[in-house]
């Protein structure tokens, strides 16, 4: 009777879900722009990452598309309170890194933190869901409120590629350096796109734990970014 009066629904096509399945149905999942990332020792992530900050490991679940019911499953959990979808996804990536084997030393999850009066506003900080998600997989703890962000910035996704060290260069701090000395820490974000976020993350977190491993999860990366899009 529930399932007849409220039909669970795919998160992407927005069709009803299957018995046995969950959030994604099974057509969705198949047809998902996987990066394999996850699988490589070296891959266009960490490349750009260590490139600036040392990375142990760098990965991305998907490739954020243009005009893609994947790229709105990002903003519906991000901007329009479907908070669930990002745990998820969240649990669907933890399996995917758990296989890979690269990310078996994992001490700690991190997510990146939003200011607090954007969080506020939102209710919720997505990432902290979708680190849940990966967490509940790998067996490990979230340090919530490990970073803060000290400046209510604007969002990335307003400026030039160009703009978007500037907005974010600074603006973390680490809260409670003691728990990160000498871990492995996962830090996870949404979406990856310069890699600017991120950085900033990972400069703080070095100069106040300079004998702590960082390796660094996104949901999503540009394809853009990467030339993906030329092929």
């Amino acid at each position: 009777m529930v399932a007849l009066l409220f039909p669970r629904e795919c998160a992407i096509c927005g069709e009803a879900l299957a018995d046995g399945e969950e959030g994604i149905c099974s057509k969705c999942r198949f047809r998902i722009p996987m990066t394999g990332f996850a699988e490589m020792e070296c891959n266009p992530m960490i490349e750009r990452l260590s490139a600036q900050v040392p990375i142990e490991h760098a990965s991305a679940l998907f490739f954020f598309v243009a005009e893609s019911n994947w790229r709105k499953v990002i903003h519906d959990f991000k901007y329009h309170g479907r908070w669930a979808y990002a745990r998820k996804l969240g649990r669907w990536f933890g399996h995917i890194l758990k296989r890979s084997g690269n990310y078996e030393n994992i001490d700690l999850v991190v997510p990146v933190p939003l200011h607090l009066r954007k969080r506020i506003h939102r209710g919720y900080n997505q990432s902290d869901y979708i680190a849940d998600g990966i967490a509940s997989v790998l067996g490990t703890k979230v340090a919530h409120h490990a970073l803060a962000r000290l400046v209510n910035n604007e969002s990335q996704t307003h400026h030039q590629r160009n703009e978007r060290w500037k907005n974010v260069d600074g603006i973390f701090r680490v809260r409670g350096a003691e728990q990160l000395a000498g871990r492995h820490i996962l830090l996870v974000d949404d979406v990856f796109t310069t890699g600017a976020t991120i950085i900033s993350c990972c400069d703080a977190i070095l100069a106040e734990c300079k004998d702590v491993k960082i390796s660094v999860v996104t949901l999503a990366v540009s394809q853009k970014e990467f030339g993906f899009d030329r092929f």
